[in-house]
């Protein structure tokens, strides 16, 4: 602990030791305070100011420290000031105590308890954000609940002192004016009890639930008012309309259908979306035959002869499309159609809340899900139409190795895009604006991979940036600036790997008035509702993450709460989100690393554990990558696990479960796996960790009674 809170804690303990010793208590009980009310109002109708500056003072002092007794001096207030003044001192007195005791609080214990509790604190801060004036104020009308703790709880959250002041003022008012009234029949009162009477008790209940009840009403005030240019339908044509059949669209159809309520899927293209037809899949695909033409040209390390395997760039192309064409059943119309999915291509436009069209064919729906997903980002550099440029959505019609290829951008795609054309023959120049590949992973895991892409002859471009393209006689260039230095690269095609922008336009989500979000993404709530209820949004196009099996885990809630939120909602859980790069080393992540954690202020502890230590990995000549993973300083609970290395996919499967269900690394560690495998890696790194928090003290004496025992 810090000296400053040394200091702070040990005025406290003084202050504490005195009212024990000095038994201060005695003279806060009922007995006392009646048998001394003649007293003390002799002393205030003779020193009138006196008495209420040190009534006030005693007051704050008393709730400061939580002393038990604030409510007889409520009492007191009322028999010795009356009604008036009773108020007005207690209000004030008790609220800047409680602010007092909320500070210190605060500053003593709260950046402690983050460390430790970092996960559940910040959800509860989350909830704070939205909701924390509504639920200070219900706690300070009930009560039933200690005033006391209600200040140290909300000290360990965010709520700002300001708003804690002002809610405290005003919830706190209703029980000091009943008090205060109560007061001036001191002399007629028994016991406290005489007070809080079962009526009054859920009197104060009622008004402690007023606030959730007014926002209940403000919220249908607003619907309404969302809703009041529209008419609704008498009846529907069907209990959900899904726009969109990408993973979000066709898991959100699929539910529905389960549960035989009447869906309509709407897809204006290809069925599977972009992870079918031009993200996940194909480039899945392109990936494996660019790595048998890694391994072909490394095959001396597998005791072969050099091979010379080169690659045949369109029948390359064509296996991808094979793949998709295999994948395709999956998703196709009459597999949805034979699941209960009324499938219908076409182009959708929202018309109403409660209306879309199709193709200028009108359907009426209860509930919309939008799940139009995003689209490659083209930005707006000078020159960029002038050239071939490339995406993640149009690079698949090649049916030709460009000899020269530029990839602009170094996220998980412009990655995986660039080692595989570089391992199917291209030249390759990969552009990164920031320093470090994966900018949103550790240095070390960047490092290695911008290791492994220079010993492939990849040319690494870190730190430029692209100002400018330029076409001089079908000779294509880009002009690149790095602080005071310029550099021309010459390139047959681009591809532009900078990101995805969500598809909010062209259906009719403008003319409705659909917010968006500050990223550009459909702006939804945590039950995936956009500011018209009936009408959610999931995947890329409302994020905030733009992964397949994060579109399917969005899915889930909003196909639920569109058709059983009348009885009851859930919110969307996003605390545990796996990701993958599957480059060579493949990257992958669930919950924090090392950078995220820093930034946000929150302790962990690092155990490492390196892939040229396993022997799996040592047969499959697959050493290179390291798994890391961070815990809660002193334990074994999991924040995060970052996995660099074959099949690291895979092998994170089993942080993300222990993870979700709460299991920490003892628990993996007591696990068997199979020998030899990857998956042993897992374990290693938990016993790591085992060994890292050895109890040395019993094993110290354990070392002395074996000793004795080969003495005896």
């Amino acid at each position: 602990m810090k000296p400053n809170k040394l200091i702070v804690v040990a005025v406290l303990a003084v202050i504490v030791g005195l009212i024990l010793w000095f038994d201060l208590g005695q003279w806060l009980n009922f007995e006392t305070i009646k048998q001394s009310q003649a007293d003390l109002q002799s002393t205030v109708e003779n020193h009138f100011l006196v008495s209420i500056v040190a009534y006030f003072f005693l007051y704050v002092f008393v709730t400061a420290f939580s002393i038990p007794g604030a409510a007889l001096l409520t009492l007191l207030a009322g028999a010795l000031f009356g009604v008036v003044n009773g108020v007005i001192m207690v209000s004030f007195a008790s609220t800047i105590g409680a602010s007092l005791a909320f500070i210190v609080a605060r500053y003593l214990v709260r950046d402690s308890l983050e460390q430790r509790y970092a996960d559940k604190l910040k959800s509860i801060n989350k909830g704070i954000e939205k909701e924390g004036a509504f639920y200070l104020l219900s706690l300070r009308l009930i009560p039933v609940f200690p005033f006391f703790l209600i200040n140290l709880v909300m000290a360990l959250t965010k709520l700002p002192l300001k708003t804690f002041y002002w809610v405290s003022q005003i919830g706190m008012f209703p029980a000091t004016v009943v008090y205060v009234n109560a007061g001036t029949e001191l002399a007629k009162l028994d016991s406290l009890s005489g007070i809080l009477s079962p009526s009054l008790l859920i009197a104060f209940t009622l008004l402690g639930i007023l606030p959730y009840i007014s926002k209940a009403i403000l919220n249908g005030i607003k619907q309404r008012k969302v809703y009041a240019p529209y008419q609704k339908p008498s009846s529907f044509d069907n209990n959900m309309l899904v726009i969109g059949a990408g993973a979000g669209g066709l898991v959100s159809s699929y539910i529905a259908a389960a549960v035989k309520a009447k869906v309509t899927l709407v897809e204006k293209h290809l069925m599977g979306g972009d992870c079918l037809n031009t993200g996940c899949v194909p480039s899945k695909a392109l990936i494996r035959s660019a790595k048998f033409a890694y391994e072909a040209s490394n095959a001396e390390k597998f005791g072969y002869e050099k091979v010379d395997a080169q690659a045949n760039f369109a029948k390359v192309m064509q296996r991808v499309h094979d793949v998709i064409q295999q994948v395709e059943p999956h998703d196709s119309v009459e597999r949805y159609t034979k699941l209960g999915v009324n499938c219908v291509q076409g182009t959708a436009k929202i018309i109403s809340p409660w209306e879309v069209e199709i193709d200028g064919k009108s359907v009426t729906t209860q509930n919309i899900v939008v799940a139009t997903g995003a689209r490659p980002l083209v930005p707006g550099i000078p020159g960029l139409q002038e050239v071939e440029y490339l995406t993640s959505d149009t690079l698949w019609q090649l049916k030709q190795l460009p000899e020269k290829l530029l990839v602009l951008g170094g996220g998980p795609i412009g990655c995986e895009l660039t080692q595989s054309f570089a391992r199917l023959g291209a030249e390759v120049t990969q552009i990164e604006m920031a320093d470090h590949l994966l900018i949103r992973e550790d240095l070390e895991v960047s490092k290695l991979l911008e290791e492994q892409f220079t010993n492939e002859g990849i040319n690494l471009l870190l730190g430029w940036k692209a100002v400018s393209f330029h076409n001089q006689n079908g000779q294509q260039s880009v002009k690149l600036i790095k602080g005071e230095q310029e550099k021309e690269v010459i390139f047959d095609k681009v591809i532009l790997a900078l990101g995805r922008v969500a598809n909010t336009k062209g259906f009719g989500l403008e003319e409705l008035g659909i917010e968006n979000s500050e990223r550009g993404t459909i702006a939804v709530n945590e039950h995936l509702q956009t500011n018209f209820p009936n009408i959610y949004a999931v995947g890329d196009v409302a994020g905030p993450y733009q992964f397949t099996h994060f579109a399917a885990h969005q899915a889930w809630y909003a196909a639920v709460n569109a058709l059983f939120g009348r009885f009851k909602k859930f919110k969307a859980d996003y605390s545990v989100i796996p990701a993958a790069t599957y480059t060579y080393p493949e990257v992958a992540r669930v919950g924090l690393n090392e950078q995220e954690a820093k930034q946000q202020d929150i302790g962990y502890e690092v155990t490492k554990f390196e892939l040229e230590e396993l022997d799996r990995a040592i047969a499959e000549g697959a050493t290179k990558g390291f798994i890391k993973v961070l815990t809660v300083p002193g334990k074994d609970k999991i924040l995060g696990a970052t996995i660099v290395g074959e099949h690291a996919g895979e092998l994170l499967a089993e942080f993300t479960l222990a993870m979700k269900h709460g299991l920490g690394l003892n628990k993996i560690l007591g696990t068997i796996h199979a020998y030899p495998t990857m998956m042993e890696a897992n374990k290693y790194v938990a016993g790591e960790w085992k060994r890292n928090h050895a109890p040395e003290k019993i094993l110290s004496y354990l070392e002395k009674f074996h000793t004795w025992t080969r003495k005896a």
